[in-house]
């Protein structure tokens, strides 16, 4: 992580550079990164340096570092993160913009740009990072014009600092985004198309996840298992409550969701604006028992959350089970976290086709239909 702005002096131009890279076992981020540098004005030794998750990560840091010098660049913007780079250079990058434009520009930056890209430094933002961020907005189910916004504050902002020297190419101008969306679209139409063929596909799936994410937290399994089973978004399974669920006669009334916001995640009411009710199958009902156990008596305590007990939304799940990496590895690199539901619908569909032939003119009444049947 790149160090505060105000604690970065500026390295003068033209004056030699000794770098090194230290490596300590011990810490998180083992490789430190310094370079030193004699001052000419006070005579004394100055140095600079950031730990680094890897040695290739440490050398990318210190040449940013050297061609910054070089360049006349002030390194306090060269390592600065683009959260922050942003904050300071907003007006520069939105100047001749028209004003009705500003808004859904500004909130573009801080529900989507900031989550995905605002702790990287500027200089570490590369095209296909901005490729992937983008493929992810548009898996979260953002609109063209949201993506468009979203996007176009991002190069704004990138020009601003090919201007400022630190980056020579701008990473966020790609291009066919666009194209993304004929997929997406034609899933929507036919939901079964990317849906998981099996309950066997759908354990390998959850145990590969929990496997690949930080210190192996057994809830991402439950939460990808209780999403599909229920055909439920990822962001109504982070607002369930213990009081939502009836262990009586198994039903899950699902009454709000969890979507991020300025300042972050917030909950709030369904997609379709009102409350529904969802039967818990066989398979899931003791992982249900023991979540409802374990959260405690309080009605609104939370069924499911992050290893911190913090919310948890469709990009935390991605992020923390390294889910792009997983699902390539398993064959399915087009499934993202809202194809749980999609499976779920697919399967209930299925169980459902003769008793409710009628019910696949209304997806949303599946749920209840296959409780009906049962």
């Amino acid at each position: 992580m790149a160090p505060p702005a105000a604690a970065v002096e500026a390295i003068p131009i033209g004056v030699r550079l000794k770098t090194d890279v230290e490596y300590r076992p011990d810490r998180p981020s083992p490789y430190r990164a310094r370079v030193r540098w004699w001052d000419p004005e006070s005579k004394s030794r100055k140095s600079l340096s950031a730990a680094k998750e890897s040695e290739d990560e440490a050398q990318e840091w210190l040449t940013g570092l050297i061609e910054a010098a070089e360049a006349g660049t002030n390194p306090s913007l060269a390592t600065m993160p683009l959260a922050d780079y942003g904050s300071a250079n907003m007006e520069l990058a939105l100047r001749e913009l028209e004003l009705k434009a500003r808004d859904p520009y500004l909130s573009g930056w801080k529900l989507r740009v900031l989550p995905a890209l605002g702790h990287l430094p500027v200089r570490m933002i590369t095209n296909g990072g901005v490729d992937r961020t983008v493929q992810n907005w548009i898996a979260d189910e953002h609109g063209r014009s949201t993506v468009k916004n979203s996007l176009a504050v991002l190069v704004r902002v990138m020009e601003q600092a090919v201007r400022d020297g630190i980056i020579k190419v701008n990473p966020a101008r790609v291009t066919g985004w666009q194209k993304l969306y004929k997929p997406a679209e034609d899933e929507l139409l036919n939901p079964r198309a990317l849906a998981l063929p099996d309950w066997q596909a759908l354990v390998q799936l959850a145990d590969t996840l929990v496997s690949a994410s930080y210190g192996e937290y057994r809830g991402w399994d439950e939460v990808v298992l209780f999403a599909a089973c229920t055909a439920a978004r990822i962001g109504e399974v982070s607002g369930c409550r213990v009081g939502d669920i009836d262990t009586t006669n198994w039903i899950w009334t699902v009454r709000r969701q969890t979507t991020p916001a300025p300042g972050g995640l917030v909950g709030k009411g369904t997609k379709g604006k009102r409350a529904r009710q969802v039967p818990i199958i066989e398979e899931i009902r003791p992982l249900v028992a023991q979540r409802v156990l374990a959260a405690g008596p309080d009605p609104d305590a939370r069924l499911f959350t992050g290893p911190r007990g913090g919310r948890i939304s469709t990009a935390v799940l991605r992020d923390a089970t390294h889910w792009d990496t997983v699902v390539t590895k398993l064959g399915y690199e087009h499934l993202r976290r809202h194809d749980l539901r999609h499976t779920g619908l697919t399967w209930f569909a299925g169980a459902a086709l003769t008793a409710h032939l009628s019910v696949l003119r209304a997806p949303r009444s599946l749920p209840t239909a296959i409780a009906a049947a049962r």
